[in-house]
């Protein structure tokens, strides 16, 4: 069994004990209306590489900004369908850029962007943990991302954020954040 097995067997474990609650995984997610740190990463889209700057995307209109724990496990598989079926609802309904963030090394995003996230968004690569430690959003046991995500307003500051270990509801709760913002931003629509 090679080395990547054991630890993504060990890694996979160790989710699910964290998902059972036993432990905290990370500390409170940033809140409405503070700055979202700026970031440009390494992403994928459909096996291609390029550079992803949440400044540039901001420009379009809103982002939503998911972070999870590691490409191919069984909830971020899940989560990375529920987003690509709904990436055209995002993009045609909301001008919402969709984009996720892991630890994982670009390499695997760019099998993850085609097999599991369609093609439809893309997926960036945090080796260093450096955007999911700006955002909050790294488990405080383990070296991965913790499940959260976020809605960016055009202006940077967070519009809305979630956390659960659970992927089922993280697309839904980013739709409703972003029709909430729909509303109360009509001007900008």
């Amino acid at each position: 069994m090679g080395m990547e097995r054991i630890i993504g067997k060990t890694a996979a474990a160790l989710m699910a004990f964290a998902a059972s609650g036993a432990f905290q995984l990370a500390h409170a997610e940033l809140q409405k209306g503070e700055a979202a740190p700026p970031f440009t990463a390494q992403a994928s889209l459909g096996g291609k590489v390029f550079s992803f700057s949440l400044e540039d995307a901001l420009k379009k209109g809103p982002v939503v900004l998911y972070f999870y724990p590691a490409a191919f496990t069984k909830g971020c598989t899940i989560e990375a369908h529920l987003f690509a079926d709904a990436a055209d609802k995002f993009r045609d309904d909301y001008r919402a850029t969709v984009i996720g963030v892991s630890h994982d090394s670009i390499e695997t995003l760019n099998k993850f962007s085609v097999s599991e996230c369609r093609s439809k968004f893309p997926v960036a690569a945090d080796g260093d943990r450096k955007i999911m430690t700006k955002y909050d959003a790294r488990m405080t046991v383990l070296p991965m991302a913790d499940r959260v995500s976020y809605v960016i307003e055009p202006d940077g500051k967070i519009w809305y954020s979630y956390q659960s270990m659970d992927p089922s509801q993280h697309v839904n709760n980013t739709l409703r954040a972003l029709d909430d913002y729909q509303k109360t931003h009509p001007a900008q629509n």
